[in-house]
């Protein structure tokens, strides 16, 4: 059903007659004829009856009269609201955040992205990688900024930013803390604070685990990083944190032979028409050089 259609048919049923329905819209009588049988043909009834020269509405025709001049005005509204919206229209951020790269990283680029469009309304969620990903996938959000996983779902795209050197902490007063170099296999003695099973940075862990052939043991799991740096200051076991939370309270842990990292960044899906919103956050983020 079209704009050119419902006004026709509001037309020849204001005027009763085809003819100065088409003199009203500058259109021959064959061309209102045609536009009223293809509206019959989608509706799949007869919606005027034409006996002689005179025009009247059918029972259908009556129904669809009720509602013909809101949906007239409703397709017009949309009409114009997407042709704006192309032009300009910069209306909403769809965007999910894993917790640490809202602490550490997203502050200054929302605020840009906020200062550049001021009208803009941020659906902004935070969200394990995993969970964020799965919404992704769903199409429930445009936009993630997370722990990037290895392998990638292949509908999904991903750009790194920043990378994140891991490094092995306990508390200053911990067993371990003692000692200036630690053999892996030390650490499946002591208490281990972890994210859960399933997250990235749990599988990096437990693959450098694996391929030393020395089994997890003692796995405390724990969500949130900002929990798990938490608990490791008060002494209750070790864990693997990113450089950039290291704090005076945290200890370092030189263990031989280890060094990793994961890589943040931003995930999007390959096939999905990115709006307005999505478009100038990606801009703010050239603009920052990522």
């Amino acid at each position: 059903m079209d704009l050119p259609s419902l006004e026709t048919f509001l037309a020849v049923a204001e005027l009763g007659s085809f003819s100065a329905a088409g003199q009203k819209l500058y259109l021959t009588q064959p061309a209102v004829s045609k536009r009223i049988a293809n509206l019959e043909s989608q509706l799949n009834a007869s919606l005027f009856d034409r006996i002689g020269r005179e025009v009247t509405l059918t029972e259908a025709g009556h129904l669809l009269m009720g509602k013909a001049q809101q949906l007239l005005n409703d397709m017009r509204e949309l009409q114009s609201s997407v042709s704006q919206l192309s032009e300009t229209g910069v209306r909403s951020l769809s965007l999910a955040s894993s917790h640490h790269i809202g602490l550490h990283y997203l502050g200054p680029l929302l605020r840009q992205f906020s200062q550049d469009n001021p009208l803009a309304k941020l659906d902004l969620r935070f969200m394990e990688s995993e969970q964020a990903i799965s919404s992704l996938l769903n199409r429930d959000i445009e936009l993630v900024l997370t722990t990037i996983p290895s392998p990638l779902p292949k509908d999904l795209v991903a750009q790194t930013f920043w990378k994140d050197e891991l490094i092995f902490v306990a508390a200053h007063d911990d067993p371990l803390a003692q000692k200036k170099r630690i053999r892996l296999n030390e650490l499946t003695y002591s208490n281990a604070i972890l994210p859960e099973p399933g997250t990235t940075t749990y599988q990096i862990i437990e693959q450098t685990f694996n391929r030393h052939h020395i089994p997890l043991k003692r796995v405390i799991h724990v969500n949130y990083l900002e929990t798990i740096h938490a608990l490791v200051s008060n002494g209750l076991g070790w864990s693997l944190l990113p450089k950039k939370m290291i704090a005076a309270e945290l200890q370092q842990l030189d263990v031989d032979g280890v060094e990793l990292s994961r890589n943040l960044g931003l995930i999007e899906h390959k096939q999905r028409t990115l709006s307005n919103g999505a478009r100038a956050f990606k801009e703010v983020l050239a603009e920052n050089g990522l």
